[in-house]
């Protein structure tokens, strides 16, 4: 039996365990990391280090990354049985002051599918969505796709994406936040319900399990 490896360092076996440990995964707290597989990503685009890197002598304000909330996983289904589950992982971060007083923000993130009962192995096409928002507003958006394989025989794969750099102009720099979320989020702030209301911060709550947004990358279904 192929046994795949849940967050907590466990093992799920057989399809009945994957959907435990997507319940899992979905539930569990997501956090910004650093000193994590991303860093020499985020300084110097490869896993590779090169010598004498100088560090900034001027911080830049660096919050933690938020997932928003209905965001943290999304499902696609087969009629009642779920198909393939697609959650976030690991988040991370980094912000550099610019010379003008403005901030770039590189955010990074794990990407894990889960495969269902009714899921088969393939590539998947995951949207990720990367967020600043500034008193409740979107100041800068950007959608990135991860691409998951899921091997013959296994539960579940990963991926890990970096988006391209988020600006924060300079008269925002000392109180704007970051979030990301699988799919799609809402143009009028990260953390919005259907209703508009601004929700309470995802961080602090169970993450609610929504429906993949139509194309969701399941390439095996097609």
């Amino acid at each position: 039996m192929i046994g795949s490896r849940n967050v907590s360092g466990g093992v799920c076996r057989g399809a009945a365990a994957v959907l435990v440990c997507a319940a899992t995964l979905a539930a569990a707290p997501t956090r910004a990391e650093d000193g994590n597989v991303f860093s020499n990503l985020f300084k110097f685009g490869g896993t590779t280090v090169p010598p004498s890197q100088a560090e900034s002598l001027d911080p830049a304000y660096c919050p933690p990354v938020e997932v928003a909330e209905n965001a943290a996983a999304s499902r696609t289904m087969a009629g009642a049985n779920v198909r393939t589950q697609f959650s976030l992982g690991r988040l991370a971060r980094e912000c550099t002051r610019l010379p003008d007083g403005s901030i770039t923000v590189k955010i990074g993130v794990e990407v894990n599918v889960l495969l269902g009962p009714a899921g088969t192995p393939g590539r998947f096409d995951v949207p990720v969505t990367f967020q600043i928002r500034h008193d409740g507003k979107v100041i800068a958006s950007r959608v990135a796709r991860a691409g998951v394989v899921v091997g013959a025989g296994e539960a579940q794969g990963f991926a890990t994406i970096v988006a391209e750099p988020l600006a924060v102009p300079a008269a925002m720099t000392a109180d704007y936040d970051m979030a990301v979320g699988v799919g799609a989020l809402g143009k009028g702030g990260i953390g919005k319900g259907a209703g508009g209301k601004t929700a309470a911060k995802p961080r602090r709550r169970k993450p609610a399990v929504a429906e993949a947004p139509p194309g969701g990358g399941d390439d095996a279904a097609q």
